[in-house]
């Protein structure tokens, strides 16, 4: 199979710096459990099927993966599943991990890390992925306020060669232009779903735009429920555009994710085979301009 029958292809490709990948890609943060994800409730994952949904994902020409060490469950690992199932084919996929927030053995969250602490960061995500460096690490910020001890101790990761690309997530425009001071900025992960923003994430797709930055939002499936992954309830008009296409409404909200700019990118998280089919088949999904004009008409809830 070519590279240009693969279903992913059909999302077209953007540039993570020199990394060129498919717009639609995977997020890893629901492989390791059933239900929410970080609920201590939530049952873990079955392994062989988490290992089947990354290499399908890869069979269907996904080609970028987000992660985190702090993706895990009781029993299983995100970035140990995916070494497991990709191994030496980890250098096919673009790996993007994020770092700042911390969770120890027993999955209770840590204080968010001091900038002296990201290097351990690094080094457990190289650790459990079996690599000798990152290709994207993501500063996930806590919040207003500066950035620049925190990015500045990841670009000397960078320099050293421990990390390849840095990237920002959770971020607003002032922390963005703070951190493109220091290093170059790949990519940015901000929430932003139909109608679910937060404080700067329409101007920040804006601004990735026009710098030709990517823009990879996440909770774009979840919205408003966050960790706890899609609903049973819908907002009525994404099924009405679902019912006009024949496809799902998760389907509909990934196509408007793609469809805010060539520069978006879309990381569906799941840990199930059909699921992953049909994220990816949404790469394929045009939405007229009427359509896009309807879901963006959906109300936007208070910020919390």
């Amino acid at each position: 199979m070519t590279t240009t029958t693969l279903p992913a292809a059909a999302s077209g490709t953007w540039e993570l710096g020199d990394l060129t990948v498919h717009r639609i890609g995977l997020g890893a943060m629901r492989l390791t459990q059933n239900g929410a994800a970080f609920d201590d409730a939530a049952a873990p994952g079955d392994r062989d099927r988490a290992i089947a949904v990354l290499r399908r994902a890869v069979e269907l020409g996904v080609d970028h993966i987000d992660t985190a060490a702090f993706y895990f469950s009781s029993l299983r690992s995100a970035n140990e599943l995916i070494n497991r199932a990709l191994g030496p084919r980890q250098d096919d996929v673009v790996i993007a991990t994020k770092v700042g927030p911390g969770r120890d053995a027993s999955g209770e969250w840590l204080p968010w890390a001091r900038p002296e602490q990201l290097r351990g960061q690094v080094e457990e995500n190289l650790r459990q992925l079996g690599r000798d460096h990152l290709d994207v690490v993501n500063l996930r910020t806590q919040g207003p306020g500066p950035v620049s001890e925190h990015f500045g101790a990841l670009a000397e990761l960078r320099e050293k060669g421990l990390v390849r690309h840095l990237g920002l997530s959770n971020v607003r425009p002032e922390q963005f232009a703070e951190a493109r001071e220091i290093a170059p900025v790949v990519c940015v992960q901000n929430w932003f779903a139909i109608g679910s923003l937060r404080p700067g994430s329409a101007e920040m797709l804006r601004i990735c735009g026009e710098e030709r930055i990517a823009f990879v939002p996440f909770y774009s499936i979840a919205g408003e429920r966050r960790e706890a992954g899609a609903g049973d309830s819908e907002r009525p008009e994404i099924l009405e555009v679902a019912r006009a296409h024949g496809v799902s409404a998760v389907q509909v909200r990934l196509a408007w994710t793609l469809q805010q700019g060539p520069h978006v990118l879309a990381i569906p998280g799941t840990g199930n085979p059909a699921h992953l089919e049909a994220n990816v088949a949404a790469g394929a999904l045009r939405l007229t301009p009427e359509e896009l004009e309807l879901l963006n008409r959906a109300p936007v809830p208070p910020s919390g």
